[in-house]
């Protein structure tokens, strides 16, 4: 592999096991399986979800959606509150694919019937304690309000309701992300049986919980998405074993300050993002892996990214690696948060069959 810039490395064999075991689980629980493509972004990526027979797809935003709609993907919901400042964009959409669209109060619902020259799907957006947006999911008179307005409405189709529990993404043991899963479970069933009149589909979907609950009782629908690549992030919530992670950041080295124990990468913010992990007193950017044709490493022992600017990474790396390494190798960082690395590597991957 020979890289004269930061590029985003796939490993296509475990992305693809990531897959396979998600969509094993899916089927075990007879759960429809709506994974979200915000991670990856890509319609070669999209084709090995095809693969394994998936065809209902998750997206977070009308862009995207259009995107992967121009590459054959037909039943698409945009799991993002629905921007009433595209609706000629949706409408374009609505008219050639099964579109599903969320809304957070009557404000969208009247304004999509008035506007909309298409069916489309609703899905409620909400909140069983992530607190980012949505209806809270006790507040019974709001909901009942907004679905009887739907049941009457003509372009207006009510599918359910829908809900992301991040909260587990601040959880600090698996037992507290299964906790935040088991609740959101149960409150979002509390809503399917008060509104069971209507057959609501409860959609629910973070990598962290499904990749660890088996508790998906009266569930219809999961869409998870980071579990395709994973991320130091999601190991360190014990979501995957650091193996499972398919990706990472090829970065040339420019530097080396031996008597810092430090080295300097041209990978920096841009390019990773500015997430970051705090793990025993240091914040990690990103941590040490080195590269071979098939892959990588297990990450190198107290190797970790500890600064970024825009174009510089700047490393800690013991000396018993350091001295391994000169100006003009490439080594790779496995990401915090693989959904924003990719985001910024767009155009910028290879791929490693």
């Amino acid at each position: 592999m020979n890289f004269i810039k930061p590029t985003f490395l796939i490993n296509v064999p475990q992305c693809k096991r990531n897959i396979e075991k998600m969509a094993v689980k899916a089927h075990k629980y007879n759960l429809k399986f709506r994974p979200h493509f915000k991670t990856h972004q890509s319609a070669e990526v999209g084709q090995w979800f095809q693969d394994f027979n998936i065809t209902k797809i998750t997206v977070s935003s009308v862009e995207m959606a259009r995107y992967f709609a121009d590459r054959g993907w037909s039943d698409i919901t945009i799991a993002f509150p629905v921007n009433l400042l595209e609706i000629n964009e949706i409408n374009q959409l609505a008219q050639s694919i099964r579109l599903n669209l969320l809304v957070t109060g009557a404000t969208d619902v009247l304004f999509l019937e008035k506007n909309l020259h298409s069916k489309v799907n609703i899905f409620i957006k909400i909140d069983t304690g992530y607190h980012r947006s949505g209806i809270e999911w006790d507040q019974y008179h709001t909901l009942e309000y907004l679905v009887k307005k739907l049941s009457e409405m003509e372009k207006l189709h009510f599918s359910g309701f829908l809900t992301h529990a991040g909260h587990t993404y601040h959880a600090k043991s698996k037992d507290e992300i299964l906790q935040i899963h088991d609740d959101t479970v149960g409150k979002m069933i509390l809503l399917k049986e008060q509104f069971k009149q209507y057959k609501p589909i409860i959609s629910i979907g973070d990598t962290p919980s499904c990749s660890l609950s088996e508790n998906f009782d009266l569930i219809d629908e999961i869409r998870p998405g980071n579990f395709v690549y994973y991320d130091l992030t999601q190991y360190y919530l014990g979501s995957c074993m650091e193996a499972e992670i398919g990706v990472a950041l090829a970065c040339p080295v420019v530097d080396i300050q031996p008597h810092r124990n430090e080295l300097v990468i041209y990978g920096g913010g841009v390019h990773l993002s500015k997430e970051f992990l705090s793990i025993n007193g240091h914040r990690i950017y990103g941590r040490v892996v080195k590269l071979f044709d098939s892959g990588w490493t297990k990450s190198f022992d107290n190797c970790f990214v500890k600064n970024l600017s825009q174009e510089h990474g700047i490393l800690h790396i013991e000396s018993e690696y350091i001295s391994q390494i000169k100006t003009g190798d490439v080594i790779g960082i496995l990401p915090v948060h693989s959904c924003l690395t990719a985001n910024l590597m767009k155009g910028n991957e290879y791929y490693i069959e």
